[in-house]
């Protein structure tokens, strides 16, 4: 099957403008989403189960 080529003057189907709307929208709620993430982990805690678990390989 052979590969259907564009003609060069053939407009763009996208809607830059609403593209970066979407954009823009997303990258909004995405800070809250990695905030909650990040403020429910407890890097000590973590840190030291991992070396609990080193030592415990040893």
């Amino acid at each position: 099957m052979a590969k259907r080529q564009n003609p060069a003057n053939q407009a763009s189907k996208t809607n830059a403008q609403e593209v970066q709307r979407q954009n823009q929208a997303a990258a909004q709620g995405q800070g809250q989403f990695g905030t909650e993430f990040a403020s429910e982990t407890n890097a000590q805690e973590v840190r030291a189960q991992n070396r609990k678990s080193e030592n415990n390989k040893k």
